[in-house]
């Protein structure tokens, strides 16, 4: 079979599940290396490696999915630690970040009942208003269902209304692995949607010119084969997307569940390695044929990691998230600088490329020589 996907790679032919499968369990890591940099290379032909200057903010803890894999939200509304900001604090927030040079401002929050549509009509207005040189990549799916919930329109009317306010991109949370197996396992107590309205409100954001990313978080209590079912899903979305001359998705970005403060702790016993994350990037960079950007994540599984993804597919280094609570609360604290993303890029054997969310050039920074001396080699990554 390796063969097999081996000449389909060099066609740059689609492979289907079964094989995806393959090279997920049964091949040696360092052989999908070559086949994913193929695909890479076919994608994005430069030996460049892109990063957003961003900031992850929060609006709301107060969720009532009751997510198992969370540790961020608070069910009741009144606990000390539970917070709603309103939309003057949310403008006060992201001029901070822009005074860091934030170009792109990744908003989410919990599924809070009692915010009604126009609260978040206003947040991405007020962002265009007070910010016009922010894109405001702004709720997941799981949020715009609970807009549809809490104002009883439907999907297209929730995206138009969010998008005559000056929204532009949605990001891919929510959908952690597409399997509603899974999906009503680690939601057990009010299941946070199904497949369909994660793939339904990417599909409508599409069609109304929206762009959108997509996500994985693996490592928890999805098989292997749901991990091919939920990149199946994607590659369908925007398939749908290129037959209909849409936008559809401009990245994939897949990450490994961490267990700390989490109720879904008792489950998993131990967090997935980085080899098993060098397999999801490699896997997902040639499954997913369609979707021009692997991102690699610095964030979540440390600068090292990250640095090998970016030989194993991925052509992005994500952003600098000079804010982020989610990963935070679940005890994983990590941090960067602009100078130290360009640093691991080029230490990698790449030119760092700033970029804004839709992946436009803002700066391509040609000779950039690291100013880390301690810089370690990329080689394989052992372990996981």
């Amino acid at each position: 079979m390796l063969s097999t996907i081996r000449r389909k790679v060099d066609a740059g032919e689609r492979i289907d599940q079964e094989e995806a499968l393959f090279l997920l369990t049964k091949t040696d890591l360092l052989d999908l290396a070559p086949l994913s940099q193929q695909w890479r290379y076919r994608h994005n032909p430069e030996r460049r490696v892109t990063f957003v200057v961003d900031t992850n903010l929060n609006y709301t803890n107060v969720c009532d999915a009751y997510c198992s894999f969370c540790a961020f939200y608070r069910a009741d509304p009144d606990h000390a630690d539970a917070y709603t900001y309103t939309v003057a604090q949310m403008m006060e927030q992201i001029g901070a970040a822009v005074a860091k040079g934030v170009t792109t401002v990744l908003m989410q929050g919990g599924l809070n009942s009692a915010l009604p549509l126009e609260y978040y009509v206003e947040m991405v207005s007020e962002t265009v208003r007070l910010y016009p040189q922010v894109t405001p990549h702004y709720f997941s799916a799981p949020e715009i269902m609970k807009m549809v919930d809490v104002s009883g329109k439907s999907i297209g009317e929730v995206l138009r209304a969010l998008k005559g306010a000056g929204y532009r991109s949605l990001p891919g949370g929510g959908s952690e692995i597409l399997s509603n197996r899974v999906k009503a396992e680690i939601s057990r107590f009010r299941p946070k949607g199904k497949v369909d309205d994660w793939t339904r409100v990417h599909e409508e954001a599409h069609a109304i010119g929206l762009r959108s990313t997509a996500t994985m978080m693996y490592g928890h209590i999805e098989t292997q084969e749901e991990i091919i079912e939920s990149l199946g899903h994607i590659r369908d979305v925007q398939d749908k997307a290129d037959a209909d001359g849409q936008p559809g998705f401009t990245a994939f970005i897949p990450w490994s569940y961490k267990r700390d403060n989490t109720g879904l702790a008792q489950k998993v016993k131990q967090e997935s390695g980085p080899n098993e994350y060098l397999r999801a990037i490699a896997v997902s960079r040639i499954f997913l044929d369609n979707v021009r950007h692997i991102q690699a994540s610095w964030f979540s599984e440390g600068r090292k990691t990250g640095q090998v993804a970016l030989h194993f597919g991925a052509d992005d280094f994500g952003g600098t998230l000079f804010d982020e609570n989610v990963m935070q609360a679940a005890g994983f604290y990590n941090r960067i600088t602009v100078d130290e993303v360009k640093n691991v890029i080029s230490d990698a054997g790449f030119t760092p490329v700033q970029r804004t969310t839709e992946y436009d050039i803002v700066e391509v920074f040609d000779g950039h020589q690291s100013d880390e001396s301690s810089s370690a080699p990329v080689t394989a990554v052992s372990g996981g």
